[in-house]
């Protein structure tokens, strides 16, 4: 199942695993790497990023946003966009 993870951005929900915040040290540099080596997928559409999404294949999705919101949208199943 794809899931909306903001501005019209989807990510396959069994690709995920895990979603955290960007705040700490650790992330950051995980997210500096994956930037250097093409495997950073930027979906912020130039926002502040509030989540970071850990795939499968190594890549790294960047969102606006926050993991609680991406958390609640896969529980529920709201997986299209709101205001379609």
């Amino acid at each position: 199942m794809l899931i909306h993870i903001g501005f019209g951005n989807m990510v396959n929900t069994t690709k995920i695993i895990a979603i955290v915040s960007p705040e700490s040290a650790p992330i950051k540099r995980l997210v500096q790497n994956a930037r250097e080596k093409g495997m950073a997928i930027d979906a912020t559409q130039g926002r502040k990023t509030k989540s970071v999404l850990f795939m499968e294949n190594s890549q790294v999705v960047l969102s606006a946003l926050l993991p609680d919101t991406i958390v609640g949208r896969m529980q529920d199943g709201t997986y299209i966009p709101e205001d379609n």
